[in-house]
């Protein structure tokens, strides 16, 4: 509907203008700056450009190692690993959900699939952006009068949606949108709120942001950071990278589900959003090492960083991928709670955000040192 001729690469530049600033910032401020940036970039799966072309600008200065490989991994390094202490990843997945165009009408609209997993409840009416060609739409759907009575109780599907880009027919919609382009939600929709924030694409741009933290903060030959693709389709980046590292160790930094709502019993709320860093003993992919669960635990407890479980085994991530990888990989996800995931509006509390970040670090630190078993615990009787 609306169209302008700024290109990407001048809306990345105003995103990376808007960290010009940020030098004198605390570690909380500046990771509460970097959201906003890492949010607004767009980037489904295997579309992860924009986000990766903030990380390579801020990386830049640290002085690492890039590894890239043909997924679009970004891998960094310092120095040669010491072969007589534990070698450990630490991820985040740089892509979003979103729709990607497949057909135009000749009327001018445009047919779409989604790329990840999305709830085609959260779609209609939505606003979207399309980086190729910097315009935004929304997403059409038959008006309620014009349904029939059967129908009208059902959920919509996303094969009775299309995308209204203000265009009068085929001819004009192929100015902007050819099949194949990547469709975002608008990430003009940033705001905070008391306490928490509100934004677009927070799976996982929080944990990227995080990551980012935390090469600053680690600087260990034994760590390699990771910038993952294509994990809401499959976890396919993890899986190549982890195969390539072959670390003994895993971190993975997420968000993940938070139903802390009206009308859901505590028991099936997965996690709250107030109450710190969130760390499984099992989801639907990965029965994490209970000898890292009871470590996170125990080092949340003596540096007083809020910690919680999940009250339900629910969802997944790259470690499902990872701890298959390379004859195996002893591997934690440390997640933000947050509610809305893969809709326009996910919303968190960053003060969990800095809970992920400071218990990340002191189990990172753990792990290199030795001091951990790397045994498998899974055959203790109890």
């Amino acid at each position: 509907m609306e169209h302008t001729d700024q290109t990407l690469d001048a809306f990345l530049e105003e995103l990376k203008e808007h960290s010009s600033g940020s030098s004198g910032m605390s570690p909380n401020q500046k990771l509460d700056s970097d959201l906003f940036r890492y949010s607004a970039a767009p980037g489904i799966s295997g579309r992860e450009a924009a986000p990766a072309c903030l990380v390579r600008g801020q990386v830049e200065e640290l002085g690492y190692t890039l590894t890239e490989d043909p997924l679009g991994n970004l891998c960094y390094h310092k120095g040669e690993p010491d072969p007589l202490r534990p070698r450990l990843m630490i991820s985040a997945h740089l892509d979003e959900v979103g729709l990607m165009a497949t057909y135009l009408e000749e009327d001018g609209m445009v047919r779409f699939t989604c790329v990840g997993g999305i709830d085609a409840r959260v779609l209609p009416g939505r606003a979207v952006y399309l980086p190729r060609s910097h315009c935004y739409g929304v997403i059409g759907v038959k008006p309620i009068h014009l349904v029939d009575s059967a129908q009208r109780g059902k959920a919509v599907s996303v094969e009775d949606l299309v995308l209204d880009l203000g265009a009068d027919s085929k001819e004009e919609a192929q100015t902007l949108v050819q099949p194949g382009d990547q469709i975002v939600f608008d990430c003009r929709g940033w705001t905070e709120q008391g306490s928490l924030v509100r934004g677009k694409a927070l799976d996982d741009r929080a944990g990227c942001v995080i990551l980012m933290q935390l090469m600053e903060q680690l600087d260990d030959s034994n760590i390699t950071f990771c910038f993952l693709t294509q994990e809401e389709v499959g976890c396919r980046g993890a899986k190549a990278a982890a195969e390539r590292i072959r670390p003994d160790y895993s971190i993975v930094l997420e968000a993940t589900t938070a139903a802390d709502l009206p009308g859901v019993p505590e028991q099936k709320q997965v996690c709250q959003l107030g109450k710190g860093a969130v760390v499984g003993f099992m989801d639907r992919s990965t029965i994490y090492s209970r000898n890292l669960y009871q470590t996170a635990f125990e080092l949340a407890q003596k540096q007083n960083i809020p910690i919680q479980t999940k009250t339900m085994v629910a969802g997944g991530n790259d470690a499902g991928a990872i701890h298959t990888a390379a004859g195996g990989v002893q591997t934690l996800a440390i997640s933000v709670p947050c509610r809305y995931l893969h809709s326009p509006s996910c919303v968190i509390d960053p003060k969990d955000a800095y809970a992920v970040r400071d218990l990340a670090q002191v189990l990172a630190q753990e792990m290199v040192s030795g001091r951990l078993s790397r045994e498998w615990d899974g055959q203790e009787i109890f």
